[in-house]
C-alpha cells in the first residue's frame, strides 16, 4: 500500500519540510507527497474550487481518501492506528491524506472523502498541519508495531 499526501501549497525548505521529510523517511510504506498551488490572485471561493479541481486530480481513481477538516471526527493516537490498520486491511491501493489551503477544502473535495479527520479544535497553518500529520502516521506505525516510540 502505498501512502499519497495531497496537500495544498509548496513546502519550501525549512523545519516544517524537515519534519515531514524526517517522518517520511522513518515510515515502512512509501509516501508520496503531491503538491498543488493555484497562483492567481482569485477570490476565496474560486480559488478553493480550482484548489480541490487539483487535490481530485492528484489522487488515484481508487483507493481510501481520508481529508483533514476542522468538521471531522477527533481521534486519539490509538484510535488512529487502529483506523489506519482497518483502511490497510481493507485492501485498498493506496491511502490518502488531504491537506487543504488557507480557506479549507472545496465541497468536491469533501464529497470525495470516505473519512473526514480533524487534527483538533486548533486552527494550524497548512505546512504544520503537514507536519502533525506525518508524525501521526508514524506513530500510528509505532503503535501497530509495538515500538516504544508511542508512550
Amino acid at each position: 500500500m502505498e501512502i499519497i499526501v495531497a496537500a495544498v501549497g509548496r513546502a519550501k525548505s525549512g523545519p516544517e519540510r524537515e519534519i515531514c521529510d524526517e517522518y517520511a523517511r522513518r515510515l515502512a510504506m512509501p509516501v508520496k507527497l503531491k503538491e498543488v498551488e493555484e497562483r492567481r490572485r482569485l477570490p476565496a471561493t474560486e480559488r478553493t474550487a480550482s484548489e480541490g479541481k487539483k487535490l481530485l486530480d492528484a489522487l488515484p481513481a481508487k483507493g481510501f481518501v481520508v481529508v483533514l477538516d476542522r468538521a471531522g471526527r477527533v481521534l486519539s493516537s490509538d484510535d488512529l492506528a487502529r483506523k489506519i490498520g482497518q483502511w490497510m486491511d481493507a485492501g485498498h491501493s493506496f491511502l490518502a491524506f488531504v491537506v487543504g489551503g488557507a480557506d479549507g477544502l472545496d465541497g468536491a473535495v469533501l464529497d470525495r472523502a470516505d473519512f473526514k479527520l480533524s487534527l483538533g479544535a486548533l486552527t494550524l497553518p497548512h505546512l504544520l498541519a503537514r507536519a502533525v500529520l506525518m508524525e501521526q502516521l508514524y506513530r500510528a506505525q509505532c503503535i501497530r508495531t509495538g515500538h516504544p516510540y508511542h508512550k
